[in-house]
């Protein structure tokens, strides 16, 4: 079950540092997410979330930008992430090519507010710095 669970807060985290490439596409008109990677095409059906972020900040560094840094929080009750965060770090700086120091991951809770709250679910924020390069 821990297994598990750092696994749905890995994807929750990659999820959104991959909307936070999203956002750098949809602000240089060059389509959604969705453009790049379609929710009925097959070819994603249990694609590896490290592997799709890869991909998506691949099209940014290929539009001339690089990752200044990433700031990932993830929004739940549980599971409490410190003894992960090193590792979660880790790994999505590596799928970025960037030093672990330029991405931060940390965690909040709503204070039992909201399907967050219930536990019913987790969400994830990212926000990415970019610089022309």
């Amino acid at each position: 079950m821990a297994r598990m669970r750092f696994h749905i807060v890995a994807l929750a985290l990659v999820c959104s540092a991959v909307s936070a490439c999203a956002l750098y596409r949809a602000h240089h008109d060059l389509g959604d997410i969705g453009a790049l990677f379609p929710s009925g095409d097959d070819r994603w059906h249990g694609a590896d979330s490290l592997d799709l972020l890869r991909d998506a900040y691949a099209h940014v560094r290929d539009a001339g930008y690089a990752l200044v840094n990433a700031d990932c929080v993830l929004i739940g009750e549980e599971p409490r992430i410190a003894g992960h965060r090193a590792e979660m770090r880790g790994r999505l700086a590596a799928a970025l090519g960037v030093e672990p120091e330029r991405v931060n991951v940390r965690a909040t809770t709503t204070d039992l507010l909201g399907f967050t709250g219930r536990g019913e679910g987790l969400a994830a924020e990212a926000v990415a710095l970019l610089e022309r390069t």
